[in-house]
């Protein structure tokens, strides 16, 4: 660890990059004072309470701003999403409208839960450069009020525009997912991470009940206490494995209440400026945290992996980031590790060397199973809580990990009120090598004797289910992806000891590898 110089801020480059308000926004239905607030309504309430926060003349700090930049919705993350009660075509000047700013610059960033930290990250560093006097970072999600009012006669009509220029930066969903994985049933979050933690928990030898429950019954008092999250209710590790009426099998190893809740009506956002700009605007310096250490990493695509049971680039991606920071992760006072599901949190832990019964806790939200996985924007209100924190504890350091995709693209912030000058990080080096990594042999269309690599089985409403299987051929260890819905494999994958390294055989069909318990006659 290296010595980390702190300096007055009177010392600092006046070009310093600074987080100088943050903001939340919720309501749920039916709670006292809903209100049916938009996305947009959300996201300016949030704006505001981040001009608020730097404790300066509000209208002042909104004249500054010259860019903002927002965190797409679900209902525009992909080319087939509905926006069911109507939208704004150009949602960060929408936002910046209903605050007073008038920025010369609106952004509207590629889809992913690392997009919060990326922006963060990516506008600190323009901030450095001279690129802009003030930012505002911004996302929202009303998908709770959405799907509640869809089908009303009496709804609202969230449509809009937005006079002005738009950067928008498409859809970012390149290598997320092909068509013949969704061919196979691999067509959503779910099936997909549940390959990755029953990989993880075959390597570790650990059985299917104890998986993920100890790991997310501490996220449940942290959500229970925040008076933003989405379901505040505290719940044993029993209670979230344990199948029934309201926590039914998504895909195996998860029930319902461990994977992200996406019924959310949540907002959240953050002001960035150089120390010039704070100090002009008479922002106090007390109120001033620093970005100490960032990096943003793309792992590569699921099926080329090397190892289904780990994400070695979101671990490198956080090293870096507290290199860049000089301190290591015992010196850390707060974490928030991005937990759509148990996978990306436990690939952090296992590379950091993190416990994950942590007395300091991993997550200070609750999470996205239990505070909401608010779109795309979940973690704006990770740093907004890191945020508050630092400020809370000064000379403290707060990480948060930002994941996106099915643990494609990580994105890394070191937080602290502790002074420090702007050091560019070495992400773009640091891709090259991640982008060299070896990567497994894949074989489209499968015939033969195989192993089980990992595996899920998906669950439907109706009761059907669908086994998935990863394996490798006997022959030459080519991996492959194959389904099958017989009761035979249905019974290895789902009341076997360990249906990983069990023998099965595979056969290529027109569009998919069927795969089966016994070889085919």
């Amino acid at each position: 660890m290296r010595h980390i110089d702190v300096m007055r801020q009177s010392a600092l480059d006046p070009r310093t990059p600074v987080i100088a308000g943050v903001g939340q926004a919720s309501e749920r239905l039916g709670a006292p004072g809903y209100r049916m607030r938009s996305p947009v309504d959300l996201a300016a309430d949030a704006a505001r309470e981040a001009l608020a926060d730097t404790g300066a003349d509000p209208a002042a700090v909104a004249a500054a701003i010259d860019t903002v930049a927002g965190i797409r919705q679900f209902e525009n993350s992909h080319p087939r999403a509905q926006a069911l009660l109507g939208r704004s075509d150009n949602y960060p000047r929408s936002v910046a409208g209903r605050v007073g700013a008038r920025p010369a610059r609106a952004v509207l960033e590629v889809s992913g839960g690392q997009a919060p930290q990326h922006l963060v990250n990516e506008f600190a560093a323009a901030i450095a450069a001279g690129g802009s006097e003030a930012t505002l970072i911004f996302g929202s999600e009303a998908i709770s009020t959405i799907e509640h009012f869809a089908r009303a006669e009496a709804r609202p009509d969230f449509t809009e525009h937005a006079e002005g220029s738009l950067e928008d930066r498409g859809y970012g969903l390149d290598g997320m997912i092909s068509r013949h994985q969704a061919a196979h049933g691999l067509t959503g979050a779910p099936s997909q991470y549940a390959l990755i933690d029953n990989a993880r928990r075959a390597r570790l030898g650990q059985t299917r009940r104890e998986y993920a429950a100890a790991l997310f019954a501490p996220f449940t008092r942290v959500a229970a206490a925040n008076p933003h999250a989405s379901a505040p209710v505290e719940r044993t590790a029993a209670e979230l494995v344990t199948p029934t009426e309201a926590n039914r099998p998504i895909a195996d190893p998860y029930t319902r209440y461990i994977v992200a809740r996406e019924k959310v009506n949540q907002g959240a956002a953050v002001l960035l400026m150089p120390a010039a700009t704070a100090r002009r605007l008479g922002i106090a310096p007390d109120r001033w945290v620093f970005l100490h250490g960032h990096a943003d990493l793309r792992e590569k695509n699921l099926m080329d992996r090397a190892d289904m049971s780990a994400g070695p680039a979101s671990v490198t991606a956080v090293r870096h980031a507290l290199d860049v920071a000089g301190i290591g992760a015992a010196d850390l006072a707060t974490l928030d590790l991005y937990s759509c599901f148990p996978a990306p949190v436990f690939n952090i832990c296992d590379g950091l060397g993190l416990d994950p019964e942590d007395p300091r806790g991993l997550t200070l939200t609750g999470g996205l199973p239990f505070f909401g996985g608010a779109g795309n924007n979940y973690s704006m209100h990770a740093i907004a809580e890191t945020v508050q924190r630092a400020r809370r504890a000064p000379g403290s350091f707060g990480l948060v990990g930002a994941n996106g995709g099915i643990m494609s693209k990580y994105s890394a912030g070191v937080y602290s009120t502790v002074p420090a000058a702007w050091t560019p990080d070495r992400s773009r080096d640091l891709q090259a090598e991640v982008d060299a990594w070896p990567a497994a042999v894949q074989a489209r269309d499968a015939d033969g004797p195989a192993t089980i690599e990992t595996y899920t089985v998906k669950h439907a409403r109706d009761g059907a289910r669908t086994g998935i299987v990863v394996g490798r051929l006997a022959r030459g260890g080519e991996r492959f992806v194959a389904k099958g819905d017989d009761p035979d494999l249905l019974d290895l994958l789902t009341a076997a000891e360990e249906p990983v390294g069990q023998p099965v055989y595979v056969r290529s069909a027109a569009a998919t590898n069927q795969v089966t318990t016994t070889r085919p006659g």
